[in-house]
């Protein structure tokens, strides 16, 4: 019996992590992005434009059993993630019901800006989404779009990534960038093979029967305050010299929960920024 089937609209970085996550598992993976010649060896190529509204020449005609929406925009302004998450989820939504497919599952990757909370709060999927951000309220509005589409859908709000080929924060540690102590900023992150990989369990568990909410955080087990991942990186890296007159107080501090993904069974493989970040620096030597 073949194994389920997925689409992955915006098939980059995080899409081609979950592609092969799943191509082990028997799962037949579509990857849907304008060069497909950038697709993961196993993946069957879409080449196609997320804010063309006319449907890919190369759109699978067999069954969809799971649609991933995953995209980036190409410009950071409204405008920009208007197209990339609202406009381009339309299209991908409408292309799947004009070639009489029916998902069983939408899944959208969303992010935590959607939450305004500054102070330090812990968040979960039932706290107030009331970004004060375009990027955030645009985002908000993507969700609906996923989640009023008729058919059942789940929504992963990822927080901040990284990993390879994202090591600005280390980058900015070297230059000498330092965060304010007091009041603590905290933030929220995700290790990128992590993202991947609470996608594809999610995926799994759905193929397997089991009930998912319209909802998941994609986070590590451990928020802390910024200043402590930089003493800490510093120390790694064996940085010694900054200016706390020039830190960093940048607003945003919320202390967001991985307990609904734990409590369906999934686990990072990085369970802070000290098994990820230790992984990456494994990996410059």
């Amino acid at each position: 019996m073949a194994g389920p089937s997925v689409l992955i609209a915006g098939c980059g970085d995080i899409g081609g992590r979950l592609a092969t996550q799943l191509l082990p598992l028997e799962w037949t993976v579509y990857g849907l992005r304008r060069s497909v010649g950038k697709l993961p060896r196993g993946v069957l190529g879409v080449s196609g434009d997320l804010f063309d509204a006319r449907i890919p020449d190369q759109w699978p005609e067999g069954r969809i059993d799971y649609l991933v929406y995953c995209a980036t925009p190409t410009q950071r302004d409204e405008a920009g993630y208007r197209a990339a998450y609202i406009e381009g989820l339309q299209h991908v939504l409408g292309w799947t019901q004009r070639s009489g497919q029916r998902p069983k599952r939408v899944v959208f990757v969303s992010s935590s800006s959607v939450y305004g909370q500054q102070q330090g709060e812990w968040i979960d999927e039932t706290s107030p989404a009331h970004a004060t951000g375009f990027s955030g309220q645009v985002m908000r509005e993507a969700e609906q779009v996923a989640l009023t589409s008729g058919l059942p859908a789940t929504v992963v709000r990822l927080t901040g990534i990284y990993g390879p080929g994202r090591s600005d924060l280390m980058n900015r540690v070297r230059q000498g960038y330092s965060v304010a102590q007091e009041p603590p900023l905290y933030g929220n992150r995700i290790h990128a093979d992590d993202a991947a990989g609470l996608l594809a369990f999610l995926l799994q568990a759905a193929s397997e029967g089991a009930t998912l909410d319209d909802c998941y955080l994609g986070v590590d087990d451990a928020p802390v305050p910024l200043s402590e991942v930089v003493d800490w990186m510093r120390q790694r890296l064996g940085v010694t010299q900054w200016s706390d007159e020039n830190s960093v107080r940048r607003a945003g501090s919320k202390r967001c929960s991985n307990a609904r993904a734990r409590a369906l069974g999934w686990a990072p493989r990085y369970a802070s920024y000290r098994e990820g970040y230790e992984a990456m620096l494994a990996q410059e030597h």
